[in-house]
């Protein structure tokens, strides 16, 4: 263990003495904290949704077949109670949900108004509000439908609720979302970039016939950037929490293990890339590139899997940041604890002990 905490504490210095290691350690998170805070917005389609029907009557039937004839949404469910809505929101099974009150059709033939509740997941405040628009849309036509063949107008007022996030902040989406991709990028591409810089400087000859074990080689790589990586994490709730107002309503024990879980995941990549390549440059390009796409493209903070094609939603469960984005979405936006995410926490832990079976097979204790 002493020899273990001697190289552990060679990373370190390592580290600190190489500015550009610096630079992308504690650089590339604030400068993508704030373009991704401040400046991006998305869309959405095919959405799913649930119907909560209280009413069963003519006009609910029918508004509710123009919204399955639509292309902007896929109903799950129909028929819900207010109980099992919910609970589809804290899963994370559904983001909108209509609720037709009882006499929807009677109210609206004798009174000319009838009420119709709308309740969105906010927790991405883009798609709450693309798809509350297209509800009232969607609503809005019927309403002129009827009103074309009758003398008094009718009127269907919808009523728009916004679950987790009624202030609508767009930060409070990109944050889980920037969070994963980079503690991705970071953790993978200086993971990577350490060990096979000792391979182009020709000291992991010295490392290797030491008396040291090479799995603790491996372990002093890693265990620096972990650390640095927890200081990275904290560094950007902070910015979340005080600059961009995103609260934390979640366990932050809980956040903070899940977080050490997928920094471990990330690591284990970085040790993979580091057994495949012989320069830093080809180790660099391959986790920057070679994760950032994927990170960025199917982990669903920036373009909605619903709208992807099968194959590539496919493609998205593979990669361990979808997964993290869920969990993080979960606990800190939705105020969700372990039994909403066991599930994706098992799959994390899955991968990650893949990946570092995988890459510990793969790192030559000989150099050829």
């Amino acid at each position: 263990m002493k020899q273990f905490l001697v190289f552990v504490r060679k990373e370190f210095y390592h580290v600190f003495r190489d500015r550009r290691t610096l630079l992308i350690l504690f650089g590339l998170p604030i400068v993508q904290i704030l373009l991704f805070g401040f400046a991006l917005t998305t869309e959405i389609k095919n959405a799913k949704i649930v119907v909560v029907d209280y009413a069963r009557d003519v006009a609910s039937q029918q508004i509710i077949t123009r919204i399955a004839a639509s292309s902007y949404f896929s109903i799950g469910q129909s028929a819900m109670t207010y109980e099992e809505m919910y609970k589809s929101f804290r899963e994370g099974k559904v983001k909108c949900a209509l609720v037709f009150p009882a006499n929807f059709n009677n109210d609206l033939l004798h009174s000319n108004k009838a009420q119709v509740q709308i309740i969105a997941d906010a927790s991405d405040p883009n798609t709450a509000r693309t798809l509350t628009n297209y509800l009232t849309a969607i609503i809005g036509s019927y309403q002129d439908q009827l009103n074309a063949t009758v003398t008094i107008p009718y009127r269907i007022l919808p009523e728009t609720r916004m679950l987790y996030n009624p202030e609508m902040n767009g930060s409070m989406n990109f944050i889980p979302g920037v969070i994963a991709l980079v503690l991705m990028i970071v953790c993978t591409t200086l993971t990577s970039v350490s060990i096979v810089k000792e391979k182009e400087m020709g000291t992991m000859e010295v490392l290797l016939v030491s008396p040291f074990k090479p799995l603790y080689v491996i372990l002093s790589k890693a265990v620096p950037y972990l650390a640095l990586s927890l200081i990275n994490f904290i560094i950007i709730l902070l910015m979340g929490v005080f600059l961009l107002h995103v609260p934390i309503r979640g366990n932050i024990f809980l956040l903070f293990a899940e977080s050490t879980l997928f920094i471990i995941s990330c690591l284990s990549f970085g040790l993979l890339i580091s057994g495949l390549t012989n320069s830093q440059q080809t180790a660099m390009l391959v986790s920057m590139m070679g994760m950032m796409l994927p990170t960025i493209l199917f982990t669903g903070f920036l373009f909605p899997l619903e709208n992807m094609p099968v194959p590539l939603q496919v493609i998205a469960n593979i990669i361990p940041s979808k997964w993290y984005y869920s969990i993080v979405k979960a606990i800190m936006l939705k105020g969700l604890g372990f039994a909403y995410v066991w599930k994706e926490t098992l799959i994390l832990i899955g991968m990650t002990a893949i990946l570092l079976t995988i890459s510990l097979k793969r790192f030559k204790i000989r150099l050829q």
